[in-house]
């Protein structure tokens, strides 16, 4: 019996083919070829506890103690209560939206996307696995052969086999341990992709739905002041018509009533495109939710405090950091892998089979054969490919370090531009409510003033536009107070870990 050692290396330089092959040969005895197997497994598993390439450390990700953002309007500083924030939705207090938010779960084609990445990332983590285990295959054969009478006996020859043949590629430089915590991190990765994909989702359909309100509220308001300047269309055609104005007063209310109505479609119209954006947010066809959304109701109410916590809780929790820190220990894995191509390559062979002439001596102690052997494989030139992939892998470390740090600061920006949107608008929504209140009022006097002819027809159209205007608005206000909000507790990573069905398995 023999062991053969074959050392080899093919490769092409400038179009021309080059083999370096070597080959060792000696003759062993069953007993030392026994003890060179086992020491190259003893030798594979050492090697094996020291993986080459770059060891894995989270980077520190630096972030201000507190918030630049001066807290006011409700927020505050206590920790973030996990339960409340997985289930932000609740403090709006609205069952329409937690529905839609529950259909938004189970239907939405981009989270199923993102589930499905998931099986894909598991899979190819068990595709890494399976490379570290020898592989091992059987075979079986039958063959009838007739040689030539002019050139043989011109008789029949039958041939019967059947074996398994195994082979173990042996990490003795860590190459494939590397390749797993590679495919680990990038299962990760995804995972947190899927969180990611369901904090965007879930802040996504509640905002659709506020927008939804805020266009039923802003349409109530117009038909509001539509049937208002509709009787002051009324009063000024008697008015005129028994001789106590002129009919510049009559055109002017009908200019004023005409342009209140022409603001009604457009409504209409934002209305049906946010009912539309939500139906395919859940999966659904546009007007799939006329029944749901058919009754006009006000914008969901804001609670009267919120806990923001500090900057760091916000970056442990947010589905995006942590994915862009998974990505970085997957490539500084993969550095790992290139590494481990600038050193020999061990594979052990083997192979137990069964060869005869007849089907029934197949099974005889005389038809056994066994082969087994070891080759070594390392690459002598390959003109700095491989030192050239372990730059690549390298500077796609660096990438994903910067990308990294990107989407610190990046998260660190939403939760700031999120606390002084939320705080600054409340300011703005109790101003335009104490103006509309003005509005109502100045309105009042002043049709009870033309009604008694001490003032003339303009000041009522002024009026009525300036308290038209002024409600819109504050209809507007009252949505982005809770617009922002939900962008707060998007910025702030909530609802990943609540309602997300264990199917990606």
């Amino acid at each position: 019996m023999e062991i053969r050692i074959l050392i080899w290396r093919h490769f092409s330089v400038e179009g021309i083919e080059m083999r370096v092959a070597m080959n060792l040969t000696s003759k062993r005895s069953p007993i030392r070829l026994r003890a060179v197997i086992h020491a190259a497994v003893m030798m594979s598993v050492f090697a094996g506890c020291a993986a080459v390439g770059p060891d894995y450390a989270p980077p520190d990700a630096s972030s201000p103690e507190v918030w630049h953002t001066q807290l006011k309007g409700g927020l505050i500083v206590e920790g973030l209560d996990k339960r409340a924030l997985a289930g932000w939705w609740s403090t709006l207090d609205d069952p329409v939206l937690t529905n839609l938010i529950e259909w938004a779960v189970a239907g939405n084609l981009g989270l199923k996307e993102a589930r499905a990445r998931v099986r894909e990332a598991r899979a190819r983590r068990r595709i890494s696995e399976a490379h570290r285990f020898p592989t091992i295959d059987a075979s079986g054969s039958a063959r009838l052969s007739r040689s030539s009478e002019e050139t043989g006996s011109g008789s029949e020859r039958e041939l019967y086999a059947a074996g398994f043949d195994a082979i173990w590629e042996v990490d003795l430089f860590g190459g494939k341990q590397r390749a797993v915590e590679a495919a680990e991190a990038e299962l990760q990765a995804s995972e947190e992709n899927l969180r990611d994909v369901l904090v965007s989702l879930l802040a996504e359909v509640a905002l659709n739905y506020v927008e939804v309100r805020s266009f039923q509220t802003r349409l109530s308001v117009a038909e509001a002041n539509l049937d208002a300047q509709k009787e002051t269309y009324n009063i000024t055609q008697w008015r005129f018509q028994a001789g106590l104005t002129t009919q510049l007063d009559v055109e002017q209310a009908k200019y004023n009533l005409e342009r209140t109505r022409s603001q009604i479609p457009s409504l209409q119209t934002g209305l049906e495109q946010a009912k539309n954006r939500l139906a395919v947010l859940l999966g659904q066809h546009p007007g799939s939710l006329e029944n749901t959304l058919a009754e006009h109701k006000a914008i969901p109410v804001t609670p009267l405090e919120v806990a923001v916590g500090v900057p760091a809780d916000v970056l442990r929790r947010r589905p995006d950091v942590r994915r862009a820190e998974r990505q970085l220990a997957a490539q500084t894995a993969q550095v790992g892998v290139a590494t481990a191509d600038l050193y020999p390559n061990l594979s052990l062979l083997g192979s137990i089979g069964l060869e005869a002439l007849s089907p029934g001596n197949l099974f005889s102690a005389g038809s056994r054969s066994h082969t087994i052997g070891s080759t070594i494989a390392w690459p002598l030139f390959d003109a700095g490919a491989i030192r050239s992939n372990i730059e690549v892998q390298s500077a796609l470390q660096e990438q994903a370090l910067i990308g990294y740090e990107a989407a610190v600061l990046t998260a660190l920006e939403e939760v700031e531009n999120a606390l002084v949107a939320y705080a600054e608008e409340q300011h703005r929504r109790e101003s335009l409510s104490e103006a509309t209140q003005a509005a109502q009022r100045a309105l009042d006097l002043a049709q009870s003033q033309y009604s008694s002819g001490l003032i003339d027809f303009t000041n009522v159209l002024v009026a009525q536009r300036s308290l038209l205007s002024l409600r819109d608005e504050l209809a507007v206000s009252e949505g982005e107070v809770t617009s922002n909000l939900i962008a707060l507790y998007k910025a702030l990573g909530g609802g990943w870990n609540s309602l997300v069905p264990d199917n990606t398995k």
